[in-house]
């Protein structure tokens, strides 16, 4: 297999002190890329011991002078002086709001190019060839970036998170001359989102999703997504009608999925939704219309209402777990 020569820079993440799950993800991927090392680039106190399980030789932490890392000029241009000091052959950031915007300013600034939403990556003729699926999820397409240094952003839940311990990376701090533009941007208030225990939605491998067909129970879809250690996702019509809250919603004007595995409870399947998790691996569709656009694209389908279904599946889940 072919892989890069210099280090590979991954921007990691971190919530309440610790590692997110997508992070892990993406420096699984950097592993495999480059026989130059990891380097972790950390806007926040690293998660060391999580770093040292996911292989990272070495962590920077640039020098933020007090400026928010919320902020994406501030963050791009703390990542790029990371890139100034280590010569790396890539950067890869994970794919969320943020990242996305980071590594937009981050190839601005080197005068390369960003790819967003990658699914996968792979090494070719001495550069990254990046697969991303476009067109609401309809094609798999291949992208290089064809001058300067590649930026890539992972797609949670694209590749599998795997451990490799090893001894707990070096702690670099780099100084950041940051421009006028990212200190004028100051952050004078936080109002974190409240956090259940469930996985977040964008990163959850399997999410359980109630539709129009639930009529605003949603007792039996949080039931199985916490017998499955998944998220609760929703139609456009289930958060409008207020059943559950609008950041559940999946689709074009909400949070777009790539679960391992996505239930649709009472889904019908309209193209608004359809279209922000075209990209699950298998697709269940519990639905009492069986012309329900749905189950032309579900691996099973059921038809039947979700409030039997469903707490029968419960119900057969802990009888296998004794």
């Amino acid at each position: 297999m072919t892989v890069l020569d210099a280090p590979v820079l991954v921007v990691v993440d971190h919530v309440d002190g610790a590692l997110t799950a997508p992070s892990g993800e993406v420096l699984t991927l950097a592993r495999s890329l480059t026989s130059g090392g990891v380097t972790a680039v950390a806007l926040t106190a690293p998660d060391l011991p999580a770093l040292a399980r996911y292989a990272a030789g070495e962590v920077a932490v640039p020098d933020l002078a007090g400026l928010a890392p919320e902020v994406s000029a501030v963050a791009a241009e703390a990542v790029l002086a990371v890139v100034e000091r280590t010569g790396p052959a890539a950067v890869l950031l994970v794919s969320s709001f943020a990242g996305k915007e980071v590594a937009a300013r981050l190839a601005a600034a080197l005068g390369s190019g960003a790819i967003v939403d990658a699914t996968g990556i792979e090494v070719a003729d001495g550069g990254l060839v990046v697969s991303k699926t476009v067109l609401q999820g309809t094609w798999e397409t291949t992208c290089t970036v064809t001058r300067g240094l590649p930026v890539v952003a992972v797609k949670p839940t694209s590749v599998d998170a795997v451990e490799a311990p090893g001894a707990e990376p070096a702690v670099v701090d780099v100084p950041v001359e940051f421009s006028a533009a990212a200190k004028a941007v100051r952050l004078v208030s936080r109002t974190p989102h409240p956090r259940g225990g469930r996985a977040p939605l964008a990163e959850a491998k399997v999410v359980v999703v109630g539709g129009r067909g639930v009529d605003g129970d949603f007792g039996a879809v949080e039931a199985l997504a916490d017998e499955l250690g998944a998220a609760v996702g929703a139609t456009r019509v289930a958060t409008d009608e207020g059943w559950i809250d609008h950041a559940a919603q999946i689709g074009q004007t909400g949070v777009t999925i790539a679960p391992r595995l996505y239930i649709g409870a009472g889904v019908s399947g309209a193209i608004h939704h359809t279209a922000g998790m075209q990209a699950a691996e298998t697709i269940v569709a519990v639905n009492t219309d069986p012309e329900a656009p749905i189950f032309e694209m579900a691996d099973l389908g059921i038809v039947g209402d979700a409030a039997q279904v469903l707490p029968q599946a419960v119900e057969e889940l802990r009888r296998l777990r004794g």
